[in-house]
């Protein structure tokens, strides 16, 4: 279950990158991550039921329902126009968590403790930029989602549905250098944002003639 969960958080993270970009209409993004949202919460709650109550059972718990709550909460903000500030304070909350959950998973788990410092990252974003208002950070967060996407939650996810998920500190330390270029490849990218063309919108006004 929570490999299916990270597989599906990796394309909700490129699809909602690519919205933030302007590349999809943001409508698309969030009844995609309505469904992902929805479908990680039903996975959660089996399980929970499944698994036990062990700690590491609830730790992995918890994240499937972090992940779960921000997409269907992401998609109705958008759908219901609620203005993301709330959205941002949430991702506030939850970047916190990951950090503890990152503490938490290092030794037993050393590449699940970075894959949790990177979604914490991610989630600063998107709190810096809707509940603080630091609309600047826009294209960094975006470009940062769409790299970052199919390095932290897709491959990792393919590995572990294959039985192949490594729990070595050997494995961790190559993720971390990989993840923090992404970041900085992300920030490259934002800053020569104003030369890419960017593909129109559904609902974008028409150039004028």
């Amino acid at each position: 279950m929570p490999y299916i969960c990270l597989l599906l958080s990796g394309a909700a993270l490129l699809v909602n990158g690519l919205a933030t970009l302007g590349h999809l209409p943001r409508r698309d993004a969030a009844v995609f991550s309505l469904v992902v949202g929805g479908t990680q919460l039903a996975l959660g709650v089996v399980h929970v039921s499944t698994s036990g109550e062990s700690p590491a059972a609830l730790l992995t718990a918890a994240g499937m329902f972090l992940f779960g709550v921000t997409y269907l909460y992401s998609g109705l903000d958008l759908l219901l126009a609620l203005g993301g500030r709330g959205l941002g304070w949430f991702c506030g909350m939850v970047a916190f968590c990951g950090l503890l959950l990152a503490a938490a998973w290092l030794g037993p788990d050393p590449l699940l403790a970075v894959l949790w410092l990177c979604w914490s990252v991610l989630w600063a974003l998107l709190f810096a930029g809707m509940a603080l208002g630091a609309a600047r950070l826009g294209p960094f967060t975006g470009w940062a989602l769409v790299l970052t996407s199919q390095a932290s939650a897709t491959v990792p996810a393919v590995l572990g549905l294959a039985g192949l998920w490594p729990r070595s500190a050997a494995a961790a330390w190559p993720a971390a250098l990989l993840l923090a270029g992404l970041f900085m490849a992300a920030r490259t990218l934002a800053r020569r944002g104003p030369k890419v063309p960017r593909r129109a919108r559904a609902g974008d006004p028409l150039p004028a003639k």
